[in-house]
């Protein structure tokens, strides 16, 4: 492993049981998470997209230890998270953190924000409560926060600002890597943007590494270093933003883009994709994306494609990959 990577995933997997019947019989499997894999690097944005029910979510839970992987390697800087004692993972906890996407529902409303910030400080024992407040006020004041908020409640401020407190949390341990899950999908564009320059700032300026999941692939283009598109459950192409977006080879990424609205009146529209992606619990035989793919031919009803590399850094599951 280099130490160019933050974290390394290697074939992960989440299956959640179907269950029926009055004593929740297990009837079968969803496969949320199937076989995947990717690499983020030191002081990076990795946007991971796909519309809703593609995994986005499960994959980044799955990272943090909320849910238990079914299968697979996950990697936290050369050290298998799988192997650490619970004493262990409770010490690397400070490092790894989450930014929802609704802030709000993680706040506690009675609780002034302040201290909300920096009960996380006093959980690990990171800080004196003399200490406290002046740690506090230093991330209130990276995230945008005026300290004259310190005292107040979670109510009294907009979504935008309790998005910055959410940010806040996060960022009072110290953390080298955030998964940011949806942050800005519940905001007005233009405080949307404001955050998105949060992100950038706390790359650029302190070298944080983030895992950015989204469905908005303008603001993925915006923001992010490298992309992995995922679809029902598994990534169908990952390269760098600049290639992915100039040379996307994946019929589901190609639709996503020609989805993104241009001003460019010479671009050509490629065709959109037709349908809703399918019951993640009965998914395609297979290419997962053959239901819904106006290339679709018999192999790909039948056979599964694997990632494979067009270009340096650049990954496809695709049979047509080399008809190009």
């Amino acid at each position: 492993m280099s130490s160019e990577y933050v974290i390394e995933v290697e074939g992960l997997k989440k299956y959640f049981p179907l269950r029926e019947g009055l004593f929740g019989q297990e009837t079968g499997q969803l496969r949320a998470v199937d076989d995947v894999s990717f690499r983020i690097r030191q002081g990076t944005i990795f946007g991971l997209v796909g519309e809703s029910g593609s995994g986005k979510t499960t994959v980044g839970r799955t990272l943090l230890g909320l849910y238990e992987k079914t299968d697979g390697s996950i990697r936290y800087r050369g050290q298998e998270l799988q192997t650490l004692s619970a004493r262990d993972m409770h010490a690397l906890r400070p490092k790894m953190q989450l930014v929802f996407q609704d802030p709000y529902s993680s706040l506690n409303p009675r609780m002034r924000i302040g201290d909300a910030i920096g009960e996380a400080l006093l959980e690990h024992k990171l800080c004196s409560k003399a200490q406290l407040y002046d740690k506090v006020i230093e991330v209130m004041k990276i995230c945008g926060l005026s300290p004259q908020h310190y005292a107040r409640f979670p109510h009294e401020f907009s979504g935008g600002q309790r998005q910055r407190i959410g940010i806040a949390r996060a960022l009072i341990l110290n953390p080298d890597f955030i998964i940011a899950d949806e942050p800005i999908s519940a905001l007005d564009v233009s405080i949307q943007a404001q955050i998105i320059n949060l992100f950038s700032d706390l790359r650029d300026d302190y070298g944080v590494t983030f895992l950015f999941i989204s469905h908005d692939l303008g603001v993925v283009e915006h923001l992010c270093d490298d992309v992995a598109v995922m679809y029902l459950g598994q990534i169908v192409e990952t390269a760098s933003r600049d290639t992915l977006f100039s040379q996307p080879r994946h019929p589901y990424t190609q639709a996503l883009l020609a989805a993104v609205p241009t001003l460019d009146p010479s671009s050509e529209p490629i065709a959109v994709v037709q349908g809703e992606i399918p019951d993640p619990s009965r998914p395609p035989s297979g290419c997962r994306f053959s239901s819904r793919c106006p290339r679709a031919e018999a192999q790909c009803h039948q056979a599964v494609p694997v990632l494979r590399e067009v270009s340096p850094g650049h990954r496809v599951a695709c049979h047509h990959i080399h008809e190009e």
